[in-house]
């Protein structure tokens, strides 16, 4: 019987290389990625949707290029020459477009970083040219910066990324419950999540496995 659990289990989400399903919609992402060494002027901006696998593969690049990881609107707030030290990844990176303060800081990072023989490695919804960052030096040099993208997701990739979603869960769903949800939900990484929530939260209250039927019942509820 997949499980029936009478409290709810935090998710653990897997961000290894090994968890990461590669397929025709993100393949050249994951090359760039696995090919780090090879950036031109040692930068990349990774770009895609909303819970496309940013995430995940900036943290197997980090593993593999011994990087920290820092969220873009956090940088006025960072030992900029320290982080500089070493590879760095700047995830959301227009958030910050505006934010004199934190545009001076990337620039700075940039630079310093680069300059050390370093690697930088930037994330975003949009191409660098729609970054809306108003720091002219800062804007140039990320508009030169070489990018790939993590593209929607074909119906392989979204399977494997339900499936993930429910292994962090530690969910086990009937065998026909992934490929009814592929054909049924919007083909977005974001909507996978909230169905997959959705359904570990129906599970549990109402004690029922996770089959076919309750994934209907969920998607009608978050249709309406």
């Amino acid at each position: 019987m997949p499980r029936q659990l009478s409290f709810n289990l935090p998710a653990k989400t897997a961000l290894g290389r090994e968890d990461f399903f590669v397929s025709p919609a993100n393949a050249h992402a994951v090359a760039m990625i696995e090919a780090w060494g090879d950036w031109p002027g040692r930068k990349l901006a990774l770009i895609g949707p909303s819970g496309a696998g940013k995430t995940h593969l900036v943290h197997v690049w980090a593993a593999a290029a011994r990087a920290q990881i820092v969220p873009a609107a956090a940088l006025p707030r960072l030992d900029i020459p320290t982080l500089a030290k070493g590879n760095i990844a700047v995830e959301d990176v227009p958030v910050i477009a505006g934010n004199a303060e934190a545009e001076v800081a990337l620039f700075h990072l940039h630079n310093l970083a680069l300059s050390e023989g370093h690697s930088l490695l930037m994330t975003a919804h949009l191409a660098p040219t729609r970054w809306g960052l108003i720091l002219p030096d800062l804007k140039s040099r990320v508009e030169g910066t070489a990018s790939v993208i993590v593209e929607t997701p074909d119906d392989d990739l979204l399977a494997a990324v339900l499936m993930k979603l429910f292994s962090d869960r530690q969910l086990s769903p009937t065998p026909d419950t992934v490929p009814y949800l592929v054909r049924r939900i919007d083909r977005s990484f974001d909507m996978a999540r909230r169905v997959v929530t959705a359904l570990d939260d129906a599970a549990l209250a109402k004690g029922r496995e996770i089959n076919r039927k309750l994934a209907g019942e969920v998607l009608d509820g978050l249709m309406v």
